[in-house]
């Protein structure tokens, strides 16, 4: 089984396959992906998240009630949740080990 991920945003899409059918469209997921927030608007509407490896990207951060540092899950340009540091780690962690495992099974 192979994936590929495309990142927009804040959000990954995984695209599974067989290695027999590569053609066959497979299944296409959207993930939410957390993020530290690191700068807050004075109205606590927006915020820049930084996802890591040097992506940072604006989220509206209107939907949860946040304070700089706090780890925060963003789907489509939105905080849903507020995660613990933790949470959001092992998170990240996951997500870098299936992108590991997509460059080696190429």
């Amino acid at each position: 089984m192979w994936f590929s991920s495309a990142v927009f945003s804040s959000c990954i899409s995984l695209k599974f396959s067989s290695k027999d059918n590569e053609e066959d469209g497979g299944l296409v997921v959207c993930l939410a992906i957390p993020g530290k927030i690191i700068e807050l608007d004075k109205k606590k509407q927006n915020a820049t998240v930084d996802y890591g490896s040097g992506t940072k990207r604006k989220a509206n951060v209107s939907l949860v009630q946040v304070k700089l540092g706090d780890y925060v899950l963003v789907h489509a340009g939105f905080a849903i949740q507020v995660l613990d540091e933790k949470e959001a780690q092992e998170t990240l962690a996951l997500f870098r080990e299936m992108l590991s495992l997509q460059d080696g099974d190429r």
